[in-house]
Order: C-alpha cells, then structure tokens, then sequence
C-alpha cells in the first residue's frame, strides 16, 4: 500500500500539484493512506494525454486491446487478496464482498471484455426507393462500431472496483482512451487498478487515474476540450450538473444515477424469498447501492407478516467490524454519511411512519455504523418513500389489488431497478411490463451481467453491461455501396 499515491498521467507517477489528503477507514475512522490531489492544470493534462493516446490505441486491433484487458484480468484476479484488503479498508465492506463483489468482478469484467466481438454487422440488402440521385435501386450498408474517443470515467465510492472496471474495461475494449476520476473517499483501489493495467501494456496516456476532494477536479475531467464522452455513476442531482455541462459541447453521455427501487410483493408471494431479497438493503454494502429494493409495497394480505419478519430478519443480523468473518452489516462510508442517514430516519418518525427495527447507533467503539432500519406506516408522500437515502434502511407500504400496487411503484422520480414478488408467474411478467425501470427482478434481487442495465426518468441515461457497453462507448457508423 502506498503511503503517498501519486497521480496516474500519461504513463507516468506525477506527484500532485495540491498535496495529499487522508483517506479514512470507516470501520476504525483511522487513515488507510494518503490520497493525491489533483490540480486543474494536472487534470486537463491528463485528458491532453488520452487524447493523444486515441489515435495509436483505436488502431490497434480488437485482438490486441483483449490481450490487454485479459493480462489485466489475471493481475488482478492474482492479487486478489492484497487488493480485497485495501478496498475493505477505503469502504468498510465485509471480507466477502471485498473479495467477490468488489475486486472479483473487477477481474470478471476485464475478463469479459477481452472476449473479442465484431465491430460490424451486415444490414440485409433491400430495394431504396429513389433517393437524391433520382433513381432507385440495391444499396448494400454495413453498420459499424466506431470508438467515441477520450472517455472521462467518474465512479462511485460503494464499489472502487467493480464500478470502474465496468466503464475502463469495455470503453479501452472499443479502443477509446480514458480517464478515471474515483470517488474522493476510496480512489487508492483504482490506482491499483491503474497498475494492473501498466503492467498488462496499456501503453502511455491510454488510461489515467485523476483524484481529489475539489469539485474542481471532476469539473476540469468533464469539461476539458479533449474529453468526448462522460461515464458517470452517482447521484442525480450530480449527474443533473455534469449533464448540464455534457450538453453544451454535445458529449455522449453514459449515466447511472440515484435509484428508490419498488419491491411489490403481493398476497401469493414466497415471503421467505421476499424477507431473504429485500433483506440485501441492510447488509450489501449496508445499504449504499442504488440497486436495493428501498420501497417495499406489501399487499394488505400479508403486509403485518411481512413487516413482521423483515424486523426479525433486521435484527438477527450481525453489526461491526467487517473484517470479523461473521459481520453481515458493515459501516457507511462516513461520519458525514451516517449522520445523513440518522437524519433521514428521525424523519421518517416526524413523518408519521414508525420505526419497527434498527435505526439506532450500535455500541461500537469506533467506526461509522448504522442498525438496519425498518419503517412502517409509510404512505408515498414522505420523503423517506421518495428520496434516495443511500443505507440500510426500508420503509414499508400497503396496498389493496394490483393497479394500486402498480400505480404506487410508478409514483416515483426513480426507475433504476424495480422487484415483483408473486407465485403467479404470469401476473408478475405483467406487472413487470408495466414498471417504469429500467430493469425488473421477478422473484429475486438477482442480476444478469449480460442484460442491459441503466434507469428510466431520473436514475439515467443509456444502458451498459454485456455487449450493451460495447454499444455505449461506440458510435455507429453506416458505410453503404452500390449493390
């Protein structure tokens, strides 16, 4: 672990122009390390040697650029345990999410993407009504995938592995350039991404990792006249601003934002499913992804059992140290982050709702932890029904028949992932069809890493995963010719 991270620019180690910064451990609120801080100057320098990157990597072939990201792969998949440490240590995730949801799918994903995939495909030959020439006639066309060019990346602090990897690994696989702009409070882990890549021969300026507190530092990678596309995983309303700056200078866009996932389980669902499912919100990653299933819309048929055996299930779940092989809840990000948690529950009791489970700071010595908080008596107008909270904590709502239920899970500015649970398999392929997500789980919180993934309304714009990313760090062209 380095005790003073450089930054990544261009090939080289440069040394920050604003110093460093501590990165803290929100299990032990301890140092983990020294983060760099990028200046303005050091960060547009960065995108100027992606830009010069482009040419030479968008030439090589696709067969080349998949070596790469597979020699990457076994790097990373080699140093498994070394890397597992750290990003336990910038996150507070549990050992197990640490090695298999963190740094394993990083490997994964690399690993994914250097399976080569045509870059063209054939349009089947038809009879063109006349056209400008004034005559009709058979044209042949071909679709082709053209890189976008420098890619600004802007990750999310709850996975300092996988998230990158999902934009670095299939942009380079299109032969675009990037740079990577981490998450203030755990970009040590994409450094060590950013080694595994030198040392798998990216060449110089194909990738470069940028980091800092400023706001300044994500606004130079967003802005900067060499960047043509921006990745970005966070929160809507910071994703609203970086939209805002996409726009003027027509960039591509690939956003992932904030999520307030619906769980509508109705009367005939297999509650142990259900409680197992929408339990993944108190312990993965203690609630801090935007995929959890946040809103829980019960039919009044089993809505008392529901409730009742979430509150059993929050409670059995073990709080603390998350390097303890038995902890399910880790802590949140920050002291900062807690508190904004705890706000939101105090809430929820103004509001009316009542807290049933958790909600309380654990006893713990140190660390910034939060008890998995059940609220119930929620109606859809309180703000703990309606805004992305980002931890462990569910609020619980009735319904009577299905267009209620449907019309509840509809009633939201989100439409990330929404969750069916039912025994009638066909009513929950219908109501499937009509939620406004971008992706539905039918009977599980499960993913499917080949399927699209990205929101409706304000949880994003575009779709990635599988070969959905290979199209969302592409532009397409049309070549045609007389048939």
């Amino acid at each position: 672990m380095t005790a003073r991270q450089p930054l990544f620019v261009g090939g080289s180690w440069v040394e920050p122009d604003g110093g460093h910064y501590a990165v803290i451990d929100p299990a032990t609120g301890q140092s983990v390390g020294w983060a760099p801080e990028a200046s303005r100057d050091q960060v547009l320098a960065a995108c100027a040697a992606a830009r010069e990157a482009f040419g030479p990597w968008s030439r090589t072939s696709p067969e080349e650029r998949a070596a790469v990201l597979g020699r990457a792969a076994g790097i990373i998949a080699g140093r498994l345990t070394e890397y597992a440490s750290l990003a336990q240590a910038e996150t507070g995730a549990t050992t197990g999410t640490a090695r298999g949801m963190q740094v394993g799918v990083a490997a994964a994903r690399f690993r994914r993407y250097a399976r080569v995939e045509p870059a063209e495909w054939a349009i089947a030959p038809q009879i063109n009504e006349a056209g400008p020439m004034g005559r009709a006639g058979v044209m042949g066309a071909l679709a082709v995938r053209q890189p976008v060019g420098v890619v600004t990346c802007v990750t999310s602090y709850n996975n300092p592995w996988a998230n990158p990897a999902g934009k670095v690994a299939p942009a380079l696989a299109m032969g675009n350039t990037v740079v990577v702009k981490p998450a203030p409070q755990d970009p040590l882990s994409v450094y060590r991404m950013a080694e595994a890549l030198q040392a798998a021969g990216v060449p110089p300026g194909v990738v470069n990792v940028v980091s800092g507190r400023s706001t300044g530092v994500g606004e130079a990678a967003v802005a900067s006249p060499d960047v043509d596309m921006v990745s970005f995983t966070g929160s809507t309303a910071v994703g609203q601003r970086i939209a805002e700056v996409c726009g003027r200078d027509m960039k591509r866009q690939l956003m992932e934002l904030g999520g307030k996932g619906a769980a509508v389980v109705f009367d005939d669902a297999d509650l142990g499913s259900a409680v197992a499912g929408i339990g993944t919100t108190f312990s993965f990653y203690s609630g801090q992804i935007c995929t959890a299933p946040t809103r829980v819309l019960a039919q009044r048929g089993i809505h008392d059992r529901l409730v009742e055996r979430l509150a059993a299930y929050a409670g059995r779940l073990k709080i603390g140290n998350p390097r303890e092989p038995d902890t399910v809840v880790g802590p949140v990000i920050s002291a900062a982050h807690r508190d904004r948690v705890e706000s939101y529950i105090e809430l929820g009791r103004k509001e009316g709702a009542v807290v049933v489970a958790g909600g309380e700071r654990p006893d713990l010595p140190r660390g910034f932890y939060v008890a998995p908080a059940l609220l119930a008596d929620c109606t859809n107008d309180m703000r703990v029904a309606r805004e992305e909270i980002f931890g462990p904590v569910v609020a619980v709502l009735p319904f009577d028949d299905e267009e209620e239920g449907v019309a509840l899970a509809n009633d939201t500015d989100y439409g990330l992932i929404d969750y069916v649970w039912s025994g009638d398999v066909a009513r929950a392929f219908r109501v499937a069809r009509r939620l406004r997500a971008g992706g539905v789980g039918i009977n599980t919180v499960g993913r499917n890493m080949e399927a699209p993934f990205g929101g409706f309304k304000r949880s994003g714009v575009g779709r990635d995963v599988g070969s959905y990313a290979l199209h969302a760090y592409s532009e397409v062209q049309a070549i045609v010719w007389p048939g």
